[in-house]
Order: structure tokens, then C-alpha cells, then sequence
């Protein structure tokens, strides 16, 4: 019986050997597996995955894995071809000045599309595509935000199923900088465009979100929960080179702490620098985990910034409007939240943009002057520490942003007790971002003032921001994004005018009279441009921040497994 037993506790040993070898064989391959799929946290949710629908960065950070725009700005912020073949230049005859019928200076450039972009379905992406994405474009009531660029753009010559003529009736400095013409694909949503006006709501991005003809990127999107995650999947139609990963998961978590958590607990492997923790939140976490991590932290052309609701009674008043800018201690807030490294804004023209004037009006912290013009507005009876007009009414503005935000709430409180020492009653109401970006900010749903960023493209002229022609209403289906309702003949014959400036000094003094007329008229309070922390594992390498409005994804091929 003994040798038996020893037997079998030999037996025994010699299994669990070979397990404890087997396990220590399966860990490098397990390893290996994890690596082949990467996990990123992300904030928001995209209100809707049609490309040219509303504007959110959420949306553009994914479609960037699943798609290319003709031409985009690099992260050297040069302008480059993506899904054309040559860049159209004056210099070199793809882009030829003419004049309109009517007698406009004008231009025609020829764009040739990569004759291996291929949709995810097999079908080759075409000029039909193009003349399709134009006729939406064009439509009055289809919620496609840019309008100017489909109104400025009356004609296209299709020359053959990959090239094709632009003909605008402007001849501007970004002549060949189509970056925001989003291709549709004809043979997929043609059919749900019957009924403009319902379009929006009947486009196969939402309808059908997983459908692989929608995308010819590096990756297709494989699976949608809506408010939780993505999932994508390489698409075997990519022309160009093969991604690293066999799945990206995006997961959306609103909450930041929560974000952090998930990073440590390895439910996600990265947090995205466009749509993650904030600089302070950053800068904690780092002295937390020293090395544990890469974290670049990249300035850029983020704009952080409160819209203010023209319409409002209250806020039609400019003595009001710069009352709140100067109750403000901005300078604190930087230094305080966010340790000197998103310096305060003045006007929406970041200092790294060639054409920023450094000269132009400037609201320091001061209360006792920012009180005298809320009496000089009529706000001079306080009563429980509010002030009410003469009629009785109390001084009191609703405050928005994007639910689950921790810096942006904290700024939110800051802004809220500085207001009320000025006896400004600030409720405050947040919402989900989809619900925000998606409805109360695109519709103009809000009172008073609201929270967000803008992140743009370098030299970008704000005419779909501030334009007055750009206010989204119901007779427009809600299109443009002059949010505030700001209208301004100076600014708009500005906006109009500068884009069609060929030579550069005379444009950047124009830039400088926007940038004043901004910031006399304060249709917007500037806070602060953004640095965006992007939390790395150590294996990750080739993602390269822009600082602009194109995401790192949208590179999403030069990504990699260190060593692989």
C-alpha cells in the first residue's frame, strides 16, 4: 500500500509538473493574446456615427479607425492627400482659378480618389459616392453641419468613377483642403434619403451601425452597445498598412475616477488623450504611479469655453456678459486645477496659431468692476445675497456640461461661488454627452450658458461658429453650430473675407480685427486651451498626438506591440 501511495504521489508530482510547465508555456502566449487586442477608454459616446451629422469629437475619435478623409492635416499640421492620390495645387494644374457665371473668382480642383480605397463591403469607393455625399450636403434640411462648404461648392465634373472636378465659387487660402468632405456611401444610404428632413434619423449609421459597407478604413465596426462600447475588427479591404490589432475595443465611461480605476484594474489598457482625464487628474495620477505608465502630455488647439444663449434677456446685455467674465479669477483656476499647463484663453485663437494677436483686449480677475456693471445693467437690489432688477426678477442662469466630467465640474463649482459673490444665482444641470452634444447644444436647447471644448484645424476660420447665416433653427433642420446665436455684420463680412485672402499679412490683420470684435462682444467667455494627457501602456508605441482636431486614431496603422 505504501509504494502505492508513493507511486501515485509521484505520479502526482509528475502531473503537476507538467501543469506548472504547461502554465509557465501559456503565459507568454497568453500574453501575446491580450497584446493582439487593445482597449481604450474614452468618455463619450457618439451621438450619432454619421460622419457629417453633428459635430462630437467622440465620433470623429472612432471613425477615424474605420475611415480617411481626403486630405488632412498631419501631426507636423501640414496639409497631406489620405484617401486622394496627389494634393491639387495652383503650382502644379490640378487647381485652376476661374470665374463663376456670375462673374465670382472662383476655382476648380481635381481630386483623384486611391484606386485601391475599396468599402468593407468589396464595393469601390467612387465618384458616386462623391456626387451622393454632395447631394446631402447640399439639401437644405438634411443636419449636415457644414453648410457653407456644400453652398460654396455648386458644381462637380465627374470625369471618370475615381476622378473628379470641385467647382467652388470662392477662390480661398485652403482651396485644396477638402479635409471635412466626408464620404457617404450611395449604395448603401441613397435609399434612406427619399425624405430628407428624416434622413438624420433613417441613415444606416444608426440604423445599422455594423454594417461593413459604411467604412473603408483600417478597421470596420464590429459590434455597438450603445453608451458602453465599440468594437472593432480589421477590415480586410484596408489598402494601406496592416494594423497591429485583431480587435479595438473602445469603452465608453463617463465618469474620469472611474476611467482611472478601470486603467489600474487593466479592464482597459489606455486612456485616449482627446477624450480622458484632465491635466490635474493626470498630473495626480503620474505621482501615483511613477513609471508605471507612458503620459505625454500635448498642447494643441482645444478650446475650452463657456457659450453663452444671445437670446436670454440677461445675456443680450454685454454689460452682463462682461460682468461674468471679469467675476472670473480664470488665472487661479489654471494654476490651481491645472498646475499652469492650460493657459488662459482669450480669444478662440490659440498662441501656437500663426495668426494669434497678442494685443487685443483682456479681462483680468476683478470683482469690484464686474459689480459695478451688473448695477449699471439694473441688477442692484440684492436681496438673500441675489440680486433682482427692478422688477423683481433675480439674476439667475442655468450652467451645462457634460455629466461625469470631474474637471469640468470642478471648474463648474469654482465658476459657481465666484458668480455668487457677485450675487449671480448659478443652477447647474448637467447631462449625459450624448444627450448634450446631441440635442441641448446642436438645438439650441439651453438658457444660458454651457460648457465644451472646440478643437480645430490650424489657421480654421470659426464662419460655421460664428457667421449669423450658421445659427442652427427648425427651418435649417438644425444645421450650423453658431450655438450662441451671435450675430454680427463686421464679423460676418470678416469670416466671408478672410477665407478668400490669398496673401498672408493682409489675412492675419483681419484675423487680428476677429479676434478683437471676439473679445468686445464676448458672444463666448474664453477659459482656457487644453493639454490633453495621454495615458500609454509601456508596450504601446507609434501613436503621435496632432494638437489639432485630427485624432492620433486616425494613424491607427502606425500603432504597435513594442518588439513586434
Amino acid at each position: 500500500i505504501f509504494l502505492k501511495m508513493l507511486e501515485f504521489s509521484k505520479t502526482k508530482l509528475k502531473i503537476s509538473k507538467i501543469i506548472l510547465l504547461a502554465i509557465a508555456m501559456a503565459v507568454p502566449a497568453l500574453g501575446a493574446t491580450a497584446k493582439e487586442t487593445l482597449t481604450i477608454g474614452t468618455t463619450q459616446f457618439p451621438s450619432t456615427f454619421h460622419p457629417n451629422i453633428d459635430s462630437m469629437l467622440a465620433k470623429t475619435y472612432i471613425l477615424s479607425l474605420t475611415r480617411r478623409p481626403f486630405t488632412s492635416y498631419d501631426k507636423d499640421w501640414k496639409l497631406v492627400c489620405m484617401l486622394c492620390v496627389t494634393l491639387p495645387t495652383i503650382e502644379n494644374g490640378l487647381a485652376v482659378p476661374e470665374k463663376t457665371a456670375r462673374g465670382k473668382q472662383g476655382i476648380a480642383v481635381t481630386y483623384t480618389i486611391r484606386a485601391d480605397a475599396t468599402w468593407g463591403d468589396g464595393k469601390p469607393v467612387s465618384t458616386k459616392d462623391v456626387m451622393f455625399t454632395w447631394k446631402v450636403g447640399r439639401h437644405p434640411k438634411s443636419g449636415v453641419g457644414d453648410m457653407e462648404f456644400y453652398r460654396s461648392l455648386y458644381k462637380i465634373d465627374v470625369k471618370d468613377a475615381k476622378t473628379f472636378t470641385l467647382h467652388f465659387d470662392k477662390l480661398t487660402f485652403e482651396y485644396n483642403a477638402i479635409n471635412g468632405f466626408e464620404l457617404i456611401p450611395a449604395h448603401i444610404d441613397e435609399i434612406n434619403f427619399t425624405d430628407p428632413v428624416a434622413y438624420k434619423n433613417r441613415t444606416v449609421f444608426d440604423t445599422n451601425t455594423t454594417n461593413e459597407g459604411l467604412y473603408f478604413g483600417p478597421y470596420l465596426i464590429a459590434d455597438v452597445e450603445s453608451g458602453a462600447h465599440v468594437v472593432l475588427e480589421p477590415n480586410p479591404t484596408w489598402w494601406g498598412k496592416k494594423p497591429a490589432f485583431k480587435r479595438i475595443i473602445v469603452r465608453v465611461i463617463p465618469n474620469t475616477a472611474a476611467l482611472e480605476a478601470n486603467l489600474l484594474s487593466g479592464n482597459i489598457d489606455m486612456i485616449a488623450g482627446e477624450l480622458g482625464l484632465s491635466i490635474d487628474q493626470a498630473l495626480a495620477f503620474e505621482k501615483r504611479q511613477r513609471g508605471k505608465f507612458n503620459i505625454t502630455y500635448k498642447p494643441g488647439l482645444v478650446y475650452e469655453h463657456l457659450d453663452l444663449n444671445l437670446d436670454n434677456p440677461i445675456l443680450k446685455d454685454i454689460r452682463v456678459r462682461r460682468a461674468l467674465i471679469l467675476g472670473i479669477d480664470r488665472g487661479a483656476i489654471s494654476k490651481k486645477l491645472f498646475a499652469d499647463r492650460q493657459p488662459v484663453a482669450h480669444t478662440s485663437v490659440n498662441p501656437l496659431d500663426w495668426v494669434y494677436a497678442g494685443d487685443i483686449q483682456k479681462y483680468p480677475y476683478d470683482p469690484i468692476k464686474a459689480a459695478r456693471l451688473l448695477n449699471e445693467a439694473g441688477w442692484s437690489v440684492k436681496k438673500r445675497g441675489i440680486r433682482h432688477n427692478n422688477k423683481g426678477e433675480p439674476l439667475r442662469l442655468d450652467l451645462m456640461t457634460t455629466a461625469g466630467n470631474r474637471s469640468r465640474e470642478l471648474v463648474e463649482q469654482v465658476l459657481q461661488s465666484q458668480w455668487k459673490r457677485l450675487g449671480i444665482d448659478i443652477r447647474i444641470r448637467n447631462e449625459p454627452a450624448r444627450v448634450f452634444f446631441g440635442q441641448t447644444v446642436t438645438e439650441r436647447k439651453f438658457t444660458g450658458l454651457i460648457m465644451y471644448a472646440w478643437i480645430s484645424a490650424p489657421e480654421s476660420v470659426p464662419r460655421t461658429t460664428l457667421h449669423s447665416a450658421h445659427i442652427p433653427h427648425q427651418d435649417n433642420n438644425f444645421a450650423g453650430q453658431n450655438y450662441t446665436g451671435f450675430r454680427n455684420a463686421e464679423m460676418d463680412e470678416l469670416l466671408e473675407s478672410i477665407e478668400v485672402e490669398l496673401n498672408r499679412p493682409k489675412r492675419k490683420q483681419m484675423w487680428r480685427r476677429l479676434q478683437e470684435i471676439y473679445a468686445t462682444e464676448l458672444p463666448v467667455i474664453p477659459l482656457y486651451f487644453r493639454a490633453n494627457p495621454y495615458i500609454l501602456p509601456k508596450w504601446l508605441r507609434g501613436l503621435e498626438p496632432t494638437g489639432h482636431q485630427n485624432p492620433s486614431t486616425l494613424w491607427v496603422e502606425d500603432w504597435r506591440v513594442e518588439g513586434r
